[in-house]
C-alpha cells in the first residue's frame, strides 16, 4: 500500500467536493511554477545593468579616469561582457539540465509536496544570493556562477513535481486545453519576473533577485501547508487516464462518458463522495523503462530544440532591443514581457487544437514551420516602429512557447499515463524529467551560442534560432506519420496522444 502523507491543515472538512480539490491543485501548482520562472528572470533584465552604456551618463564623477566601463559592474566591465554573461547562463541552464534528468527520480520516490516545497524555499536562497552580491559589493566571478549552479539545480524540483500532481488529479480528456492554460505559469512569472526585476533595475538591481527570492520562498510555504497530492488522500477518485478497451470498440461510448467539459477533463459523473481504499502503491519505473514508452525519444528531441530556441528569447530578448532599437534597460524588459504574452496564447492555442484533432505532434509541427519565417520577418522589420514590434513579438512568442508548452504539459502527462504502462508503473515524474531534461539541454546550448555568435550579428542569432526550429518539427516526422494514418482509420480524431 502506498504509504500515507498527512493531509495538509484540515482541508477535508474545508474542500468536501473533488471538484474543489482539483481548483486548488491547479491554482497551487499554477502560483508555485509561476515563481520558479519569476525568480529566473531576472538575470536576463539585469544584464544591460551589469554592463550599460556608460558613455551616455557622461564622465565619471569620482574620478577623471576617461574610461568607457566606469559605470558597469566588475567582472563585467571587459570586452569579454558577452561571454561572461553566456558563463552565468549555461551555469544555471547546465545544472538544470544535468538536475532535471535526476530530479524526476527523486520525484518518483519523495512525497510531492516535501518535494517541491522543499525546492522552492532553497531556490529562494540562492536566487537571493545573486541579488545580494550587489549590496555585498562581491564582484568575483566564481562567487556568481556557484549561485548560479546551485540554483540550477534546486530548481529542477518544480517541473516533475507539479505535472506530477497535475497529472495524479486530471484525465487525458480535455487535458491539452487545461494544461494550456495551467503552463500559462511559464509567461506569467517571465512577465511578472520581467516588472519587478525592472522596477529596481535602475537603483538597486541587487533587489531585482532578493524580491523574487522572498517570493518563491512564501509561495512554498503555502504549498506545504495547502497541496494535496493524490486524490486518494482525500477519499476521492483517480481519473481514468487512457481509454478502455471496450470503449474503444464502441467510439460513441467514448464521447457519451466524457461528457461536457468539467474541470477534471474527464466525466461528468462525480464518484468522488464514495470513500476509497489506499490505492497499492505501484513500482517507480526506471529510467529506462521511460525511454521505451512511445514516443518519449522523439518528443525530447523535439523540445531540446524548441527549449533552445525559446530561453535564447528567454535571456537575450531585452539585450537584443537594447542593442537594436535603443530602448533603455526598464523599456526593453517591459517590452520583452509581449514575448510571454504571446505564449499564453500559443499555449492555449496548441492545447485547443491538439484536443480537438488528437494531433499532439502535428499542432506542435504546424506551429514549428510556422515559427521560422515570423523570426526571420521579425529580425528585418520588427524593430520599424512600436506597432509592428509589438504584433511581431506577440506572434513569435505564440508560435515559439506554443509547442514547448504543449510538449512539456499535456504530452508529458500522456505520455507519463501511457497505456502501454497497464497501470503498473509511476511514471509522470520519470518521463516529464525526461523530455524536460532533454530540452533543458536545449536550453543551456541557446544562450551559450547566442552569446558566441551574437558578436558577428544579430542576424546570425537568428538564422540559428530558425534551423532549430526546423530540426525540432523533423523530428517528430514519423509521430505525424502516425497521427496522419490514424486520422484516415476507425479512430479518427480520438482524443489525447496515441502513438505505437
Amino acid at each position: 500500500l502506498r504509504p500515507s502523507i498527512p493531509v495538509p491543515l484540515t482541508l477535508t472538512s474545508l474542500l468536501p467536493s473533488s471538484h474543489s480539490y482539483r481548483g486548488l491543485t491547479l491554482v497551487l501548482t499554477f502560483l508555485s511554477y509561476t515563481s520558479y520562472h519569476l525568480s529566473r528572470k531576472p538575470i536576463s533584465i539585469v544584464k544591460s545593468q551589469l554592463h550599460p552604456n556608460c558613455s551616455a551618463l557622461g564622465p565619471n564623477p569620482h574620478n577623471d579616469s576617461n574610461s568607457t566601463t566606469w559605470c558597469s559592474w566588475a567582472p563585467f566591465d571587459g570586452d569579454n561582457y558577452k561571454e561572461l554573461f553566456g558563463a552565468l547562463d549555461n551555469a544555471f541552464l547546465v545544472a538544470y539540465a544535468i538536475g532535471m534528468f535526476i530530479s524526476g527520480i527523486f520525484g518518483e520516490r519523495l512525497p510531492l509536496r516535501y518535494y517541491l516545497s522543499g525546492g522552492m524555499v532553497l531556490s529562494g536562497l540562492f536566487t537571493s544570493l545573486f541579488g545580494l552580491g550587489y549590496f555585498w559589493d562581491i564582484h568575483v566571478l566564481w562567487y556568481f556562477i556557484i549561485v548560479q549552479v546551485c540554483n540550477g539545480l534546486v530548481q529542477t524540483t518544480g517541473w516533475p513535481a507539479v505535472v506530477a500532481c497535475v497529472g495524479n488529479w486530471f484525465g487525458k480528456g480535455k487535458r491539452g486545453l487545461i494544461m494550456g492554460i495551467w503552463n500559462s505559469h511559464t509567461s506569467v512569472g517571465n512577465i511578472l519576473g520581467s516588472l519587478i526585476a525592472g522596477a529596481w533595475v535602475s537603483s538597486a538591481w541587487g533587489l531585482s533577485f532578493v524580491v523574487p527570492g522572498i517570493i518563491i520562498t512564501t509561495v512554498g510555504i503555502i504549498c506545504f501547508f495547502f497541496l494535496v497530492e493524490y486524490p486518494e488522500d482525500v477519499d476521492c477518485s483517480p481519473p481514468l487516464h487512457h481509454v478502455m478497451t471496450t470503449s474503444e470498440k464502441d467510439p460513441e461510448a467514448v464521447t457519451a462518458n466524457e461528457g461536457p467539459l468539467s474541470l477534471s477533463g474527464q466525466s461528468s459523473v462525480d464518484h468522488s463522495n464514495s470513500p476509497k481504499e489506499p490505492a497499492e502503491e505501484p513500482e517507480a519505473i526506471s529510467f529506462l523503462g521511460a525511454l521505451r514508452i512511445p514516443g518519449v525519444v522523439e518528443f525530447s528531441l523535439c523540445l531540446l530544440f524548441a527549449k533552445l530556441v525559446s530561453y535564447t528569447f528567454l535571456y537575450w530578448l531585452p539585450l537584443y532591443i537594447v542593442n537594436v532599437a535603443h530602448f533603455g534597460a526598464k523599456e526593453a524588459g517591459d517590452l520583452s514581457t509581449l514575448f510571454d504574452v504571446g505564449g499564453i496564447l500559443g499555449g492555449i492555442f496548441a492545447g485547443l487544437i491538439s484536443d480537438y484533432t488528437g494531433g499532439r505532434a502535428t499542432t506542435c509541427c504546424v506551429m514549428l514551420v510556422v515559427a521560422a519565417p515570423m523570426l526571420f520577418l521579425y529580425n528585418h522589420v520588427g524593430q520599424n516602429g512600436i506597432g509592428i514590434s509589438i504584433a511581431m513579438l506577440i506572434i513569435c512568442g505564440a508560435l515559439v512557447n506554443g509547442p514547448y508548452a504543449l510538449i512539456t504539459t499535456a504530452v508529458s502527462a500522456d505520455l507519463g499515463t501511457h497505456e502501454s504502462l497497464k497501470g503498473n508503473a509511476k511514471a509522470l515524474s520519470t518521463v516529464t524529467a525526461i523530455i524536460d531534461g532533454t530540452g533543458s539541454v536545449g536550453a543551456a546550448l541557446g544562450p551559450l551560442l547566442a552569446g558566441l555568435i551574437s558578436p558577428t550579428g544579430w542576424n546570425n542569432v537568428f538564422y540559428m534560432l530558425i534551423a532549430a526550429d526546423v530540426l525540432a518539427c523533423l523530428l517528430l516526422a514519423r509521430v505525424v506519420v502516425k497521427e496522419a494514418r490514424g486520422w484516415c482509420g476507425p479512430m479518427a480524431r480520438q482524443r489525447g496522444y496515441v502513438v505505437t
